[in-house]
């Protein structure tokens, strides 16, 4: 088999490269080791950024989006029991958010590439990327319990932390960043409408917690607990107890309360890997860099990265330079580590670490202030919360 750009893995990042590059008349292959029904129900990500919204629609994937996502245009920040709204378009120029599902993303993509693009193999497992540093990088990949080589002009790795194209770069010629956090989120979804209509991110001296949605009658929490915590150690009336712990504020605001038919625990950590290219090897995503949940960004990063590659590949076509393929690694990881700061900077806000000490509390309590009172702190964060510009 043969193909211009093989790509492994069906995550978000994956199917928009296909549909970027099937919108711009180049071939390719997406390999996923998995089944159809897991990418399409793995609940991941739910915060797109403008840009990535402006993609998904440039692409041809926006019409579902559009109908069913809930357009935000700020976000609440709850502490010491008072509430202050960030408005986002009056901060950036108009830029919103849009809460629609990574799993719904996929749906979408899904759908666009059996019935308009190239080859979408499910249940396909990328054994190894061999010849990276040459013109003709190969995949070996089983499929159907027959081992098979996708012969590429270029690869793409969008495979995750735990895929294999990120080993195809060697040890000597990478450096790694990482940082791992004394704490996770219980997550939750609960048949209950949300008890916002938009997200509210809450400061408490018992630890983070967060009100989000999947839609007008499904609501997404989070809690702070301890690293290593088990989602079935906490009872659900216990959880929502909690979840009202953190989010009281002074005036009439209720916690709406239903059933939980979903629980688990994310661990928290910051990581990324450097150059995110080898030869013809691109890395996109999740393959080379993670941040934690706290400012919305892992998703958007992928979009970015890929963006940034079709726009490359496709540059190369039209004017037979590779200046911008050369430049990939270092395009992406300016944006990725602005992210990364970001990210990192809203954890350190809301999150209590378990050695926090009273002056680290009430620092955390000034910088809150400061962003309710300052117009430019205000916007600091709203810029970066809506998205930093692709390339």
């Amino acid at each position: 088999m043969r193909t211009t750009v093989g790509i492994i893995g069906a995550g978000p990042a994956g199917l928009l490269l296909a549909r970027l590059l099937h919108n711009a008349g180049i071939d390719s292959v997406v390999l996923e080791s998995r089944d159809r029904a897991y990418v399409e129900h793995r609940q991941r990500a739910g915060i797109l950024e403008q840009g990535t919204v402006d993609v998904l629609r440039e692409a041809g994937a926006g019409e579902r989006m559009d109908h069913e996502g809930l357009c935000h245009d700020g976000i609440e920040l709850r502490f010491d029991r008072t509430r202050h709204r960030v408005d986002f378009p009056g901060l950036t120029g108009g830029r919103s958010v849009m809460v629609y599902a990574q799993t719904e993303v996929c749906k979408d993509l899904i759908a666009l590439q059996l019935e308009e693009g190239g080859p979408l193999l499910f249940e396909a497992e990328a054994l190894a990327v061999e010849g990276a540093d040459t013109d003709h990088p190969r995949v070996r990949f089983r499929h159907a319990g027959v081992e098979d080589v996708l012969e590429c002009s270029y690869v793409v790795g969008c495979d995750g932390f735990w895929g294999i194209a990120r080993q195809a770069i060697p040890a000597e010629l990478t450096r790694v960043f990482e940082r791992t956090y004394p704490f996770g989120w219980l997550g939750i979804l609960a048949d209950v409408p949300p008890s916002h209509d938009e997200l509210v991110y809450a400061r408490h001296d018992r630890g983070f917690a967060l009100l989000s949605m999947r839609s007008p009658s499904v609501s997404r929490l989070y809690l702070q607990v301890p690293e290593g915590t088990d989602a079935e150690s906490w009872g659900d009336e216990e959880i929502w107890d909690e979840l009202e712990r953190r989010f009281e504020t002074d005036d009439d605001w209720t916690l709406e309360r239903g059933p939980i038919t979903q629980k688990s625990v994310t661990p928290m950590r910051s990581y990324v890997h450097e150059p995110m290219r080898h030869g013809r090897l691109f890395l996109a995503g999740d393959a080379a860099h993670i941040v934690p949940p706290t400012g919305a960004k892992g998703l958007n990063l992928a979009v970015g990265d890929v963006v940034t590659f079709a726009r490359a590949l496709i540059h190369e076509r039209e004017t037979g330079s590779a200046d911008l393929l050369d430049a990939y690694s270092a395009t992406c990881l300016r944006r990725i580590w602005q992210a990364e700061r970001f990210s990192y900077d809203m954890t350190a806000l809301l999150h209590r670490a378990p050695d926090a000490t009273p002056f680290e509390d009430r620092l955390q309590v000034a910088r809150l202030e400061r962003i309710a009172s300052s117009r430019a702190a205000e916007a600091d964060l709203a810029e970066a919360y809506t998205g930093f510009p692709f390339g």
